[in-house]
């Protein structure tokens, strides 16, 4: 059986805090690949947020050009409407039922997953591997994952993995205030985003 990790997101940019997740699951867990699936019209974000498909598939694909075991997935990218996990779990695993898939994500997503479309579903078809990349607070993560084992029978796996404080929306913020973002992405992608001035005037989520 194949284990294959998925990293979703807006990618809004990819960041190494993304890489430096997705490499930690790849290596603690085993797994065979990791699909980078870009998310299109994702639920909770504003599509206005979001700089163009076109850029963030350029961006991934930039950012793991130089890792075997990380491949870039447009099926999010390819379907209309809003884009729910639930559903792209369903059409994995009914296309590749022999794969064991593992759906990566920071330890906030842990505390939103019960409001998610169709959670049960996306429990019953993959393990959630996390890590506790918000500095959440042990004894309240540990209350949300008994809640979530208990209410959705759901598989949870914790990453070994230091803190990383880096997200998108302060990247867009600190391009947008003229600031550096050198080391918060990698060198290819921070090449893209100035040739293309993207978040030249995007601030905010």
């Amino acid at each position: 059986m194949k284990k294959v990790g998925i990293m979703g997101g807006t990618f809004n940019p990819i960041h190494f805090g993304h890489l430096f997740l997705a490499e930690d699951a790849y290596e603690q867990i085993g797994l065979d690949e990791i699909l980078f699936m870009p998310s299109k019209n994702p639920p909770h974000k504003q599509k206005a947020e979001l700089v163009a498909d076109e850029h963030r598939v350029n961006m991934v694909k930039l950012a793991i050009k130089d890792n075997p075991h990380f491949t870039f997935s447009d099926m999010e990218l390819m379907r209309e409407g809003i884009t729910y996990t639930a559903d792209t779990m369903t059409i994995l695993k009914k296309e590749n039922p022999e794969n064991e898939y593992y759906f990566i994500e920071g330890a906030d997503s842990l505390f939103m997953m019960q409001d998610w479309m169709n959670p049960q579903t996306i429990f019953n078809l993959c393990t959630i591997v996390s890590s506790n990349r918000d500095n959440v607070e042990e004894e309240k993560l540990t209350r949300q994952l008994e809640f979530l084992k208990k209410n959705f029978n759901a598989r949870i796996m914790l990453l070994d993995m230091p803190t990383i404080q880096i997200a998108s929306a302060n990247i867009r913020n600190r391009i947008a205030s003229g600031k550096s973002v050198r080391y918060y992405v990698p060198d290819e992608v921070l090449e893209y985003i100035k040739e293309n001035r993207l978040y030249d005037n995007m601030a905010g989520e």
